[in-house]
């Protein structure tokens, strides 16, 4: 963190961690977002902060955004080739906008569970996903600048904040569909996309992807973790559990190719997904 961002997080007020998680939910300045978030962590990690507060701010049902971008129906967003540097900044801004939703996922789900009966290591590997997916947006932010654009100058899709809006009353249905579908189809398509910078010559681009991809396989441990969890503790067959959470809350088939290592190395086997790509899609 340079000496501004310092300055700024040490005139923070947090109270616990879930009232940090909302602030940072909360916030349309994308800066002060990442910045709440990661700092929210810190301090949860050094275990200065409680749980929860009375003083906490509602839990929104959307988060904060800027203006831009326009969201506009997946069908709408244009995809072009990675040849051009145009194509590139398409690419990079689409990931922009994951990335910026899975913060507000990653929070989300300490914010909104923070009263369930789980271990506190639940909330610390929730914060650290978040700590890395404002990191991920910051990186994926400023090659874009690098690039002659910004985050908000294309449009983009909302379907993975409507995820989260989705599964708000069920944690183990989060579990399922969050990480363990949205998170892990990173894990299927990042390494194509991390060759395919590299042969188009920009190497800036295709490091901020290996980063990526290197954090987003904790991430999906993180969710297979927890949800087999959930699943051991109400005596449920967790690749059984997952085909019928999956079917009731998620749009859309599962798609193949899946990186069966990077899942397994997660603990996702093809147990969880493999009879399901194409009963989905009926």
């Amino acid at each position: 963190m340079d000496a501004v961002n310092m300055d700024a997080a040490a005139g923070l007020t947090i109270e616990s961690l879930r009232g940090g998680a909302i602030a940072a939910i909360r916030a349309d300045d994308l800066d002060r977002k990442t910045l709440v978030a990661q700092e929210t962590a810190r301090r949860w990690q050094a275990r200065v902060l409680s749980l929860r507060s009375p003083r906490d701010a509602p839990l929104p049902d959307r988060p904060g955004r800027p203006a831009r971008p326009e969201l506009v129906p997946p069908t709408r967003v244009e995809h072009r080739s990675l040849v051009s540097t145009k194509g590139r900044i398409a690419l990079l801004h689409a990931i922009a906008h994951i990335e910026l939703n899975a913060v507000d996922l990653a929070l989300d789900i300490v914010a909104r569970f923070a009263g369930m009966s789980v271990p506190h290591s639940f909330f610390d590997g929730w914060m650290q996903v978040a700590f890395e997916e404002a990191k991920h947006f910051r990186l994926v932010r400023g090659r874009l600048r690098a690039l002659g654009a910004d985050y908000g100058d294309l449009p983009a899709h909302d379907g993975l904040w409507q995820a989260a809006h989705d599964t708000r009353n069920d944690l183990t249905a989060r579990l399922a569909v969050v990480p363990l579908i949205l998170e892990a189809r990173g894990l299927d398509v990042t390494p194509a996309l991390q060759a395919k910078m590299r042969a188009a010559g920009d190497i800036d681009s295709a490091a901020i992807l290996d980063i990526i991809y290197e954090d987003e396989k904790g991430h999906v441990a993180v969710g297979a973790k927890w949800f087999r969890f959930l699943c051991a503790r109400e005596r449920k067959n967790p690749a059984a559990t997952f085909q019928g959470l999956v079917r009731a809350n998620f749009r859309g088939p599962l798609k193949a190719p899946f990186n069966d290592v990077a899942r397994a190395e997660a603990g996702l086997t093809p147990s969880f997904y493999r009879s399901m790509t194409s009963s989905l899609g009926r």
